[in-house]
């Protein structure tokens, strides 16, 4: 029983720390929103990726650098309307 107690709040304590983990009442736009900036984050922070996805595209990297930037803003479009 201790082991699954601590298991559950070393779970929160990273819930809580990091936001692309989730929690209970994340929704799938959330998760996958997240995930796609994440995504776009790595393509950004490492060279050699983001060097591979300019040449597959044929644009310069300063280019496929802003194009991923920005698109971390809405990563996958407008947010689902919300029903009361």
């Amino acid at each position: 029983m201790a082991d699954k107690l601590r298991a559950t709040q070393q779970l929160e304590q990273l819930q809580a720390r990091y936001i692309g983990t989730g929690h209970a009442d994340t929704t799938k736009f959330e998760w996958v929103s997240n995930v796609h900036r994440d995504t776009l984050a790595t393509y950004v922070g490492h060279p050699p990726l983001l060097e591979y996805m300019s040449v597959a595209t044929g644009e310069p990297m300063a280019k496929m650098r802003t194009k991923f930037i920005e698109r971390m803003i809405r990563p996958v479009g407008k947010p689902p309307e919300k029903e009361d």
